[in-house]
């Protein structure tokens, strides 16, 4: 399965909101698949992926906001000593981008123009200082 990079970070904190209804069914059916399946091997690229198919932004095959989230792509690449192209489990993908971002406090850094980044960071700030377990 083909995953743009910034995605590892958008499946940490995501709620089921999102651009449309068919997008955000989409997008809650991939994560389910690859909770399910810890252990299916993603490759990292930096264009359209899986998430992206039922994106509004993406137009014929090219993101709209390209140049944006292309900067997120190679932000966490960087960050989790990744390279483009490179074939990962799922479970060890998402554990680096929690170990090397998350915990690490560069989420923001990477991503914080995005238009969902209130979802993150009000997540991100209960997750630290509310008595609500992870994952609710």
């Amino acid at each position: 399965m083909e995953l743009r990079p910034h995605h590892g970070m958008c499946f940490q904190f995501y709620e089921g909101k999102g651009y449309s209804e068919d997008f955000t069914d989409h997008m809650g059916r991939i994560i389910r698949q690859l909770e399910k399946e810890p252990e299916t091997t993603v490759k990292l690229t930096v264009a359209t992926d899986v998430v992206c198919a039922n994106c509004p932004n993406n137009e014929e095959g090219s993101c709209t906001t390209l140049e944006k989230v292309t900067g997120y792509d190679e932000e966490v690449l960087k960050a989790c000593n990744l390279v483009e192209g490179e074939e990962i489990s799922f479970a060890e993908f998402a554990q680096l981008v929690r170990s090397e971002i998350i915990e690490k406090g560069l989420r923001s850094s990477i991503c914080g123009d995005c238009s969902w980044d209130y979802i993150c960071r009000r997540k991100k700030n209960c997750e630290s200082n509310c008595n609500v377990p992870s994952g609710t």
